[in-house]
């Protein structure tokens, strides 16, 4: 089966998109999603995670206290590698399961870092990038998680840079602070379009 990399930075829209390819009949598996579930209560992280950092990043309800370890792998890079060390294979198990099970034209993979990971670029046929100005970013994040602009700084920090996403992306989708939904909706029409026919069906 044809499958497309759906990557860009915070705030750039990517669910959004993810979302719009999933009504047009593409099967989507979204690799923060998966994390999500890993770490929710009763995820098959959990004890890992508590094992490695202690009680404290344990929410009362089971799940992963995200605030509180975004805080703690920004500020100390070993913690980091550590938790990745615990989600990343997990995800990798479960996108793969998932993709055997995947129906539909063809599927899109929802990969924040996937210019990062080096890893990703080799797994899929194609990369869209969704593309977006850093203050529109900005001021998308501080709308939806209300996190402090030098939170948000760290975040960007860690991620490839604007330049950086589009000279891997194969396709971009625009969607900064002057884009509306409709012309968002427009561009996904075409490239559907464009990945159908390349997925022969």
């Amino acid at each position: 089966m044809f499958r497309l990399g759906l990557t860009g930075g915070i705030g750039s829209g990517k669910s959004l998109v993810a979302d719009m390819l999933q009504e047009l009949g593409a099967a989507v598996i979204d690799t923060d999603r998966v994390a999500h579930e890993l770490t929710a209560p009763g995820g098959q992280a959990i004890a890992l995670i508590r094992e490695a950092f202690g009680a404290d990043v344990i929410r009362a309800d089971g799940a992963m206290d995200r605030d509180r370890m975004r805080a703690l792998v920004f500020e100390d890079p070993p913690a980091r590698k550590t938790l990745e060390a615990i989600i990343h294979p997990l995800i990798r198990k479960r996108v793969g399961e998932l993709a055997n099970e995947a129906t539909g034209c063809y599927t899109v993979f929802v990969v924040p870092l996937l210019i990062e990971s080096g890893r990703w670029r080799h797994q899929v046929d194609r990369v869209c990038v969704v593309d977006c100005d850093r203050q529109t970013q900005i001021d998308r994040v501080v709308s939806r998680n209300g996190l402090a602009l030098q939170q948000i700084e760290k975040i960007l920090a860690a991620q490839a840079t604007r330049q950086e996403r589009l000279d891997h992306a194969d396709d971009v989708i625009t969607n900064d602070g002057q884009t509306t939904r409709e012309s968002v909706r427009e561009q996904v029409l075409v490239l559907h379009q464009r990945w159908c026919n390349l997925a022969a069906c």
